[in-house]
Parts: C-alpha cells; structure tokens; sequence
C-alpha cells in the first residue's frame, strides 16, 4: 500500500500536469516574495529556473510555463494566505532588521519577523494542534545580536512545525526556539520530553525535496536540563560514548515503549517509534556536557546562553539543515535530502503508484572498483594479502596537495623578499562541486579505453612523460612530485593532463592501459553546491563581508569578521566543517574496536557510501588550485617553450615568475615583497586580477588572505621539512584541520 509520502507526491505530480490560471497579477507576485523575505535567486532555485526568469515573471514581461507554472502558482497561494495585502487605509509600519535567517523555499524556520516597536509586548504565536495548556512567551533574548522581540507566525512552516526546528532546554524547563520564542516545558523525565515534543512542542522543518522527509525536531539540553532529566554530567564509556543499557535512563525509555537506535543513547541519540504509514514519530536529542557539539566544528557555540544558542542552531537549520549529529553526518544528509533515493511513479501496468528512483540521485549501494575501495574493503582483502602496502598502479591515491619547495631551489630574488604570504581558497572542496559530473551507478572495467573526460571514473595511465617548473608541484600527486609510471587517476586529474599537452603542445599521448568507468552520471553535487554556497554567502554577509568589495574593502571587511559576531562566526564555521566533513563521509572507514579488517562496515550499505565521488570532488580541487598556480606564473613571469629532459617534456617559466614555495590543500604560500595579498597577486591598477588567477572574494572558489610572517620564519620550517602552510595563520590553528 503506498505510503503517505508516496501519495502526496503523487499528487504533486499531477498537480504538474493541470495548468494554473489564477495567477495574481505581477506586481502582487513581487509584493508576496518580498513580504515573506524571500530572494528572485532563492525562488528560482527552488523552481529550477533562472533568476532572470522569476524577474521577467515579476515584471510582467514573460508568463511562467509548465511544470514551473503549477509550482510557482502553489507557492504564491501559500504565500498570498500567509501574508495577506493590507488594507490600503492602513499604512505599513518599517520592520526593524534581523541578522538573516533566510532560506530557500522548503526550508523549515521562516523569515523572523520584529516587532516595529521594540518596547511593545510580541503577539504570542499560536501554539501547534494539540498544545494544550503549554505556556508560550516571547522574550527579548539576552545576547547581542537579536533585535528588539522576535514574533514567528503560527502556520508559516505549517501547524505542525510552527515553532521552528529544535529547541535549546534549560534547567529551569524553559525551551529556547527559534526567534526568541520560549515555551515551558513541563517534562522531568526523557520519555516525557519525546511525548511532550511530538504532541505539543511544534518542532520541525519541513522537506527540502518533496520526494524527502520532513526533519525530525531536535531537542538541545544544556548541562543543566540533562541533569534534571536524570542524565550523568558526563559519559563514562569514553570509548563507546554511550549510556550502558542498564543506565535508569536507558530502562525508562525501554518501559515506556519507546526506542534507541544501534548507537544507544550518546551525545546524538534519537528516540523513536516505529513510523505509522508515512509519520515518523522520532525526536533528536543532543547532550552539550557529552560534546554533542564539537568545537573542531562549532567553535565555542556549546558554551553559549540557552538563547543565543538557539539563534545559532536555528541560523544553521534554516541554511544548512537541521543538526543530526556532527557536521560531517549532516553533509552527508543534506546531500539525501535534496536528491532523496526514490519517489513516486505510476505503474501503467497496474495504474498504481510505487517506489521509484529519483533521476540524478543515488538510488542503491554499489560497490567500488578495486583502485577506488580503502584497504579494509572486501574487495581488497581479497586480491592482496593482509598487510600488503598498495602501490601507485593499485589504488586510487586523489588527495589534497601538501607540499613544499626544497630550498635548494629558492631563487635569490624570493629571498630577498621579507614577508611570507598565506592565501586560502574559500570552501574550496564545495567550488570543486559545482557542475562536477560523478557517476551514478556501478563501475564498468574496460581495457585499453579511449580518454574521454566526460565519462566519471578512475584511469590507469602514465603520466610521468609531463613534467613543469621544478619551482612548481605536479598537479597528479598530492605530494607535488612527479609520478614514475602508470597510476590510477580519477577523470579530472587525467583531464587536466590533456589540457596541458594541449596548452603547451607537448608530444606526448594519453593511453589508458585500463579503467573502471561509470557511463550512468550526472551533476549529483549541484544542488548540495548551490544550497551550502547560498548558506556560506549569507553568513559571510551576516558578518559584514559582502559580494562586491574592492579588494581592500574585502581584506578590511575580513580581517575582523569573525569578531562581530560570534555566532554567526560558529554558524560560518559550521557550515565550512559541513562542506569538508560531507565529502569526507563519502568514504566512511570502519569504526569500533570490534570490526576486523575484510569484513563489511555498516557505510558500505549507504548509497551514499560513494569514495570515487570523494576522489572525482578532491582531485577537481587540486586541479582548479594548479591551474591558478600555473597562469599566475605565466602571467608574472611568462612561459619558455617546452624542453625535453631525459626523456620528459618540461614545461618552465621566466625567473620572476610568481611561484609558491608552501601548499597544504586550498591554501598556497609565497614570497612577498608586503605582508598583503594585494603585494603578491597579479592584480592592476584598477584594482583587477589577471585573468585566470587568483581572486579576492567571498564566493567560493575565490581566495581570501590567511596569514603573513616573516620570510626567514618559513625557510626555518622548510628546512626542518615542516609545512608553513600549515602554521602560516598563526594562534595554534591548523589550516588543514580548519578545513578552510
């Protein structure tokens, strides 16, 4: 019998096909978008169409066609109830601002709305269906950066979930949501808070496709709310980071026929009953004192008051996606959640409605090629024996760069120079997603193939007949040297290979000796790119960084960023931890004392266990970052024609040419004449960059300044062979493990 979730989508499909004439005129189109707070961009996003497109709609110049038409009909109907025109004998009242917690169409917290005067009492939102006699209040939150009090309307992300996504609970039963709102919680024991969430408490977010689910509420408590709940201050079993099952609180949960899920009750624990029909009945708990939220990723956010962590966690719920665990399971999810496994489809046979793959998305496990597969995998256990180191033409090896010059090969000049200069590629991994092309399926082996770098997969081939600048890294190895025969690559790498035999006419071939290749592909990345760049640039925003700045401006705007507010900086650095842990995830290793190398590892059964995708998104990285090194070397210092060396083909460049002497994954390291940026990269006199090179900007895939030092600071470390990249930010931090 098909599910709830079947049904509705079912219905949307239809819905699709009856075309929508009752739309409201342009001007009431605009004035509904605007009302609710949202962009053309976040419209058309949640559309699939341009922002243009919506403009043209708006403007009255184009009318919307199908499927787009009935879609965007059935938002602004909901819009239209949600806000109606106001009575032209009344004049709208200024809204105070509010650091944004926009969001595209689906997402489940709702533009805040602020009270005009900030001194007068906030109408009481309406509590959920079946809150009875739970106490709702609005207060003025008593931490900067919330605008006078905060008002979010019942019914704007439907009754169900008219309190936003999750709640921070104190010790005194008081529960922190989104906007400043505050309810009374009256539960004093876990089985009670779960029953009391469901029925009464409103929380939630809506799906992000409506093929998805909606996101379970998350509940937050604080040291002290665990505490009242009967919950050790901290966890004992440091290693499995679980309650034992005989705990008191574990047994209560068991007698009141609720349920834990195989991870037990630990900093993320879910409780649960089965689901009825469509209708999941399951809240997320997350322990602060137990380290729910990590500081690798949160910063400081876990030691922030009960209010203000709401606004944070609610800022991320509403740009990310609701918090489920670490930043890195909630990269993973939000990959699901816009392109879920399967929808609804009619069977012609029958005329009933089924279970049926979403185009694009990952539908089913698959099993890797053996390059691609980490050596614990089965497939590997059984081609080496245990213990077997694999070689270059065995496995995979698509890392990010960490390499340094010798410097031997410092020229007088960069010596010269008095400062080292960091830059820093910006969610570098993420501007590496964008239109990257993975496979969808499983992979195919063929022998002797023809290069084609529109078809995803890992090569076997020799490239160790091309060879640059000895100043310069070799854009194949993470180590920046050289290969020394045939080595399996992954299609970006091996295409940026053929690019610079073309640019640089260089004799030589490309021929594959064999591969594993995915023909089933498509652009799986892209709406995870689009939703989490949205979130990067809207934070940066929030922090006074915009699109837009001349380059001073922006090293200005950044150079205190983190300072103004520092929510929104663990809100910034959330969703950096989110980019990096998501493609780390793609490759999940085995976890636990007990699994034993060779057998299977429960990732492996996730469709989006996917380590050739992780491969195809980090060599897309490395190459976007050489060829950036390599034309801000052309155009600094120009390229010598190519000469053969010992049989290789080298490609050099002129003695003042730019070239780093440091790069640990997105960030590079050079020699300057100033501590800026802006005394290192090609830019002219009207404040423009050279084409093709490095960047300063807030977008992804542009470049921001990471740190200066003194020359003589870095050669130290070279020649004791330690990274400068890695330290160049100074204050401990570890460029790498940022994730910057």
């Amino acid at each position: 019998m098909p599910t709830e979730n079947e049904l509705f989508s079912a219905v949307d499909a239809l819905l699709e096909q009856v075309p929508a004439d009752d739309l409201p005129p342009s001007a009431e189109r605009k004035r509904l978008r605007e009302a609710a707070g949202l962009s053309q961009g976040q419209v058309a996003a949640a559309l699939g169409t341009r922002r243009e497109t919506v403009g043209s709609w708006e403007a009255g110049l184009r009318e919307p066609r199908p499927p787009q038409r009935a879609a965007y009909a059935r938002l602004l109907e909901g819009l239209a109830a949600r806000f109606p025109a106001a009575p032209a004998d009344i004049p709208e009242l200024p809204q105070a601002q509010v650091p944004s917690t926009s969001a595209p169409v689906g997402v489940g917290v709702p533009p805040l709305t602020v009270s005009p005067a900030a001194s007068a009492p906030a109408a009481a939102p309406r509590p959920a269906a079946g809150a009875g006699s739970t106490s709702v209040s609005h207060r003025p939150a008593a931490s900067r950066g919330v605008v006078g009090l905060v008002s979010v309307p019942a019914g704007v992300v439907g009754s169900r979930f008219a309190h936003g996504p999750l709640g921070v609970l104190d010790g005194d039963g008081q529960l922190y949501c989104a906007g400043g709102l505050v309810l009374d919680c009256p539960a004093g024991t876990v089985p009670e808070l779960v029953e009391w969430t469901l029925a009464e408490a409103g929380l939630g977010a809506v799906r992000l496709h409506r093929s998805g689910r909606d996101c379970d509420p998350l509940v937050v408590l604080t040291a002290a709310a665990a505490l009242r709940l009967g919950l050790p201050e901290h966890l004992e079993d440091r290693r499995s980071m679980r309650l034992p099952d005989g705990h008191p609180v574990v047994r209560q949960i068991g007698r009141a026929k609720w349920l834990l899920t195989k991870r037990g009750f630990g900093p993320w624990a879910r409780v649960y009953r089965p689901a009825q029909g469509d209708r999941r009945r399951c809240v997320q708990l997350a322990v602060l004192p137990w380290g729910a939220l990590d500081s690798r990723s949160w910063g400081d956010a876990g030691r922030l008051p009960a209010a203000e962590l709401a606004r944070v966690l609610s800022v991320y719920a509403a740009r990310v996606l609701t918090p489920r665990g670490s930043t890195a399971v909630a990269g993973l999810e939000l990959m699901t959640s816009l392109r879920p496994p399967t929808r609804a489809v009619r069977d012609d046979a029958t005329g009933t409605w089924v279970s049926g793959p979403v185009p694009g998305s990952l539908a089913a496990a698959v099993d890797p090629a053996p390059p691609e597969a980490p050596d614990e995998h089965p497939v590997v256990a059984g081609l080496f024996p245990r213990g077997h180191r694999r070689t270059p033409d065995q496995v995979l090896d698509e890392e990010a760069f960490d390499w340094i010059r010798p410097t031997e090969l410092l020229t007088d000049a960069e010596c010269a120079r008095p400062f080292a200069v960091g830059i820093d590629v910006n969610t570098a991994f993420l501007a590496a997603a964008n239109r990257l092309v993975v496979g969808l399926g499983a992979p195919e082996h063929v022998t002797a193939p023809r290069f084609d770098k529109s078809v995803p997969g890992a090569w076997l081939v020799d490239l160790s007949g091309i060879t640059l600048d000895p100043r310069l890294p070799s854009p194949f190895t993470p180590h920046g040297e050289r290969p020394t025969g045939p080595a399996w690559y992954a299609t970006p790498t091996v295409a940026y290979a053929a690019e610079l035999i073309d640019t640089y006419r260089l004799p030589v071939q490309l021929r594959p000796l064999e591969a594993y290749l995915r023909p089933e592909s498509g652009p799986y990345l892209d709406p995870w790119y689009k939703h989490l760049a949205d979130a990067y640039k809207q934070t940066m925003a929030d922090l006074g960084v915009t699109a837009g700045l001349a380059p001073q401006q922006f090293l200005t705007a950044m150079a205190g960023h983190k300072d103004s507010d520092p929510g929104m900086a663990a809100v910034l650095s959330a969703i950096k931890s989110t980019v990096k842990g998501g493609i780390g995830k793609l490759r999940e290793r085995p976890q636990g004392t007990s699994y034993r190398p060779g057998e299977r590892w429960p990732a492996l059964e996730r469709a989006t266990w996917r380590p050739d995708i992780r491969a195809a998104v980090i060599s897309a990285a490395r190459v976007n970052m050489h060829r950036k090194l390599l034309r801000t070397a052309t155009v600094t210092g120009g390229v010598l024609p190519a000469v053969q060396e010992a049989g290789v083909w080298a490609v050099r460049f002129g003695d003042r040419a730019l070239m780093p002497f440091a790069l640990l994954s997105d960030c590079a390291v050079y020699p300057s004449a100033g501590p800026s940026p802006l005394d290192v990269l090609p830019y002219d006199g009207a404040g423009k960059p050279a084409p093709g090179t490095f960047r300063l900007g807030v977008s992804p895939g542009m470049v921001k300044h990471e740190g200066t030092r003194e020359l003589y600071w870095a050669v130290d470390l070279l020649e004791q062979q330690y990274n400068p990249a890695r330290h160049i930010k100074g204050d401990g931090h570890d460029a790498a493990g940022e994730g910057e």
